[in-house]
């Protein structure tokens, strides 16, 4: 942890070593192994939060196979928690949830934008969050956070955590992760066939970005 990190545990007063825990304790409930035949999933959703001032905008779109938009909600909460790498989780995830719960259609995969399993404590964000609403969940993260890469792959303490994935030509490769409630062949597989040039990301997380984004527009935050 640097010291900048070191400041904001201070100043906040976090008992970090409960927080990592925690996710200890939460990483031993995440299934490595698939839900469901994913190949017959109807709907796929992405979900995405960014900071607006204070505040946090959540954003879920859910898409048929087709990439047909089936819904869009967003939920807009005051960050309780700062920004700390690791513990993204603490951040987002109250309004991550609440998102989830106002979509009608539930759907049968979602992708997060943050790690899952490839975490320093194997439960990023997409693992917390699909515990939480126990759901098949994937990590999309754009840089690793911990691990040694070797080809396309990523390992953590010799165990493979996570795979390197090229969406857009030219482009740095996406981190894939189990999140939860699948394996990472699924999770790889998935996140291939729902990317599109020119973007990077899979096209649920894109246009849930991209909805937060008008949101947060619109709000004039």
């Amino acid at each position: 942890m640097g010291k900048t990190e070191e400041e904001i545990v201070k100043r906040f007063n976090i008992d970090i070593k409960k927080l990592e825990d925690e996710q200890k304790k939460l990483a031993k409930l995440v299934s490595e192994k698939d839900m469901m035949n994913f190949e017959d999933a109807q709907f796929i959703a992405g979900i995405d939060a960014i900071t607006a001032g204070k505040d946090i905008i959540a954003s879920a779109v859910t898409i048929t196979p087709d990439l047909e938009i089936v819904e869009q909600k967003f939920t807009i909460k005051r960050a309780a928690f700062p920004y700390l790498p690791g513990f993204l989780a603490y951040r987002e995830l109250p309004a991550l949830i609440s998102t989830y719960r106002k979509l009608e259609t539930k759907p049968d995969v979602i992708f997060v934008s943050g790690h899952g399993l490839s975490h320093p404590r194997s439960c990023g964000l997409a693992s917390h969050f699909g515990i939480a609403i126990e759901s098949a969940t994937i990590g999309i993260a754009k840089s690793l956070l911990v691990g040694e890469q070797k080809g396309d792959k990523v390992y953590i303490n010799g165990k493979e955590k996570g795979r390197l994935v090229e969406t857009k030509k030219g482009s740095k490769p996406i981190v894939v992760s189990v999140g939860h409630g699948m394996s990472l062949k699924t999770a790889v597989k998935l996140t291939e066939k729902f990317s599109r040039e020119p973007h990077k990301f899979p096209e649920p997380l894109t246009l849930a970005h991209k909805y937060a984004n008008k949101i947060k527009s619109e709000l004039g935050k």
